[in-house]
C-alpha cells in the first residue's frame, strides 16, 4: 500500500528527548515509521513506538527496548566496534582502485535509437573506430589499477561494428592479463544486429559475457530501436534465444548464464509494464533493470517526446514490481535489478559494488571510459558530455597519461566529495543515506553542479520512491515476498566468465556491477 494512502504522522511535532537514544534518522513509510542509525540498521516502528522512542519514553523491560538496543539505536547500549565494522562492510570498494574500463571500440551503429545515449555516428564515419594501437593502450592503462579484478566492457556506437578491435583485446588483455596476475572479464553490450556465428564462437571461447537492450514487446522495441529492416526485436530475440542454447549445450546454469537485456523506461513504457515483464521472462532472462531514461546524448533532443513526471514512472515501477513478485510468487525466477541492489543494503549489510549506487560514486576510483580516440573519462557519462560539447570530466589520454595522473586527477577528487554522502547537505540526514548513492554526472547535467540539490533531483525523487516501496513491501511481512527478497540478495558468482590469474592476487576486492550485468 502506498504511503500517500496514509494520513502522515506530525513526525516534526515530536521533539527527542536527549539521554536515551543513539544517532538516528526517520521517515514515514505507509502506516510505519521507518529509522535508520549511521551503520544502516533499520527498524519499522508503530507510530506509537516512534513516539515513544523519540521522546526518550520507551520502558527498559520493554520488547521495544530490547529491539532498539539489538539493533544499535541506544545510546547506553550502544556498540561502537560493531558499528565500525558494519561501516566498514560497507565500504568495501574503497580499497580497490577503478576496476570497470570501458572500452569505446568505435561510435559507428546501424540502429537509431531514438533515446541514443552515447551519440552514435554513421556506417561510414570509420573515423570514430579505434584503433588496435589505441586499444592495447587502454588496456595497459587499465591493467595498471590497483585492483586485483578487472572488467573491460565493450561498447559502442555498436561494438560489431569494429569487432577486429575487439577480438585483438581479448586476446591482448589476456595475455597480458596473465602475465601479470590480474583476474580478468570481459562484457559486451551489443544490439547483436550484427552478431554471426563466426563471431559468436570467439566471444563464447574467449568468455565474454553478452548483454542485449530490449525495451520490450516488439512493436514498442521496434519503435524505439530502429534498424532499416525494422526487425530489430526480432533479430535480438533469435541471438538472445541462441546464445542461451549454448551456454545450455555447454553444461552451464541457465538461471546463471544467459544473455543480460537493459531496458530504456520512455513515456511509451509506462503503460505497458505488464507487456515488458512478460516480454522478458518469455526471453528466459531472469533479470529486469527498469531503468529511467537519461539525459544524455540524442535522449536530451528528444526528452519532450520520451520523458515523464518521476512520480508517473514510480507507478510504473510499483505496478511492474508487484507483477514480478506475483510471478515469483508462481515459481517464475524474475528479479528487479534496483530492488536486488537497494535490498542487499538493507537486508545483508553489503554493497553489490553497483557503481552508479555507491557513496562515494565509481567515477574515477571505481570505473574509467576510454574513447574510441584515446581520451579518458571519469565514467561514461563524462565522455557521452563530452560527445555533447563539453569535456568537463575529460581526465588524459592513452598516450600520454599515466595511472596516478588519472586516478588522482582534480575532477576525480571532487567527484569522489561531490558523491559521498555524508558530505552531501540534503543526503546526510536523510533515512536512505546508509542505502543511496549520487552521480556527479547527473547532477551536472541537470542541476549545473556535481553536488546537485537533492531535493529537486529527478535521481533522487527515483531513489526514494522505490525504497519507499521496499520498505512498505518489508513492513508488511508476506511471507512470500520476503523470500523472494531473500533470493534477490543472493549472490553467486559466474565464475566461468572470470579468467584466472596464473599467479593468486594478494588482495581481494569485490567485482563491480556495471550495467551490462545482473
Amino acid at each position: 500500500m502506498s504511503a500517500a494512502t496514509h494520513a502522515p504522522m506530525d513526525l516534526v511535532a515530536i521533539r527527542p528527548q536527549a539521554g536515551t537514544q543513539a544517532f538516528f534518522r526517520h521517515r514515514q513509510v505507509g502506516e510505519h515509521v521507518l529509522v535508520t542509525n549511521f551503520e544502516g540498521n533499520f527498524l519499522l516502528l508503530t507510530q506509537a513506538e516512534f513516539t515513544r522512542y523519540a521522546t526518550g519514553s520507551v520502558a527498559p523491560d520493554s520488547e521495544l527496548f530490547t529491539r532498539l538496543s539489538s539493533a544499535n539505536f541506544l545510546r547506553a547500549s550502544y556498540d561502537v566496534r560493531k558499528a565500525a565494522e558494519a561501516v566498514k562492510a560497507r565500504r568495501g570498494f574503497l580499497h580497490a582502485g577503478p576496476n570497470l574500463h570501458i572500452l569505446v571500440v568505435t561510435l559507428r551503429c546501424n540502429e537509431t535509437c531514438i533515446y541514443c545515449h552515447a551519440s552514435r555516428a554513421n556506417m561510414d564515419r570509420v573515423d570514430t573506430d579505434m584503433s588496435k594501437e589505441t586499444a592495447e593502450k587502454a588496456v595497459e592503462l587499465a591493467l595498471r589499477s590497483t585492483s586485483p579484478f578487472i572488467t573491460i566492457e565493450f561498447q559502442g556506437g555498436e561494438p560489431l561494428v569494429n569487432f577486429a578491435v575487439v577480438r585483438h583485446v581479448c586476446e591482448y588483455a589476456g595475455r597480458r592479463a596473465r602475465e601479470l596476475g590480474k583476474q580478468l572479464q570481459f562484457t559486451m553490450v551489443s544490439n547483436f544486429s550484427l552478431m554471426d556465428d563466426e563471431k559468436l564462437a570467439f566471444l563464447v571461447a574467449h568468455r565474454v559475457q553478452l548483454c542485449t537492450s530490449i525495451d520490450g514487446p516488439e512493436q514498442l522495441h521496434n519503435a524505439q530501436r530502429k534498424l532499416p529492416t525494422m526487425d530489430a526485436h526480432q533479430r535480438a530475440v533469435h541471438w538472445i534465444r541462441k546464445i542461451n542454447q549454448r551456454y545450455i549445450d555447454m553444461g552451464l546454469d541457465p538461471t546463471l548464464y544467459h544473455v543480460e537485456a537493459l531496458l530504456t523506461t520512455t513515456a511509451a513504457s509506462l503503460p505497458l509494464w505488464r507487456q515488458i515483464v512478460d516480454t522478458y521472462v518469455s526471453l528466459g532472462c531472469k533479470a529486469l533493470f527498469l531503468r529511467p531514461i537519461d539525459p544524455f546524448g540524442f535522449a536530451d533532443r528528444t526528452r519532450l517526446r520520451l520523458e515523464y513526471p518521476r512520480s508517473a514512472y514510480l507507478e510504473f515501477y510499483r505496478n511492474a514490481v508487484d507483477y514480478m513478485l506475483e510471478l515469483n510468487r508462481q515459481g517464475v525466477q524474475i528479479l528487479e535489478r534496483y530492488a536486488g541492489i537497494f535490498l542487499t543494503k538493507i537486508l545483508r549489510g553489503e554493497d553489490p559494488n553497483f557503481l552508479d549506487l555507491r557513496s562515494p560514486s565509481g567515477a574515477g576510483i571505481g570505473q574509467l571510459a576510454y574513447n574510441y580516440d584515446g581520451k579518458i573519462f571519469s565514467c561514461d557519462e563524462g565522455r557521452m558530455l563530452h560527445e555533447m560539447g563539453d569535456s568537463r570530466f575529460l581526465l588524459g589520454d592513452v598516450r600520454t597519461s599515466s595511472y596516478r595522473d588519472l586516478v588522482g586527477h582534480e575532477t576525480v577528487r571532487a567527484m569522489v566529495l561531490a558523491s559521498n554522502l555524508d558530505g552531501q547537505p540534503d543526503c546526510v540526514n536523510c533515512t536512505y543515506q546508509p542505502y543511496c548513492g549520487t552521480i556527479s554526472t547527473f547532477n551536472y547535467k541537470n542541476q549545473g553542479s556535481i553536488f546537485g540539490r537533492m531535493r529537486e533531483s529527478s535521481v533522487c525523487a527515483v531513489h526514494k520512491g522505490i525504497q519507499d516501496y521496499l520498505f512498505e513491501k518489508l513492513a508488511a511481512r508476506d511471507p512470500h515476498v520476503l523470500a523472494t527478497f531473500e533470493r534477490w540478495t543472493t549472490h553467486r558468482p559466474r565464475e566461468h566468465f572470470v579468467q584466472e590469474a596464473t599467479s593468486s592476487p594478494t588482495t581481494s576486492a569485490p567485482p563491480v556491477q556495471s550495467p551490462a550485468e545482473p
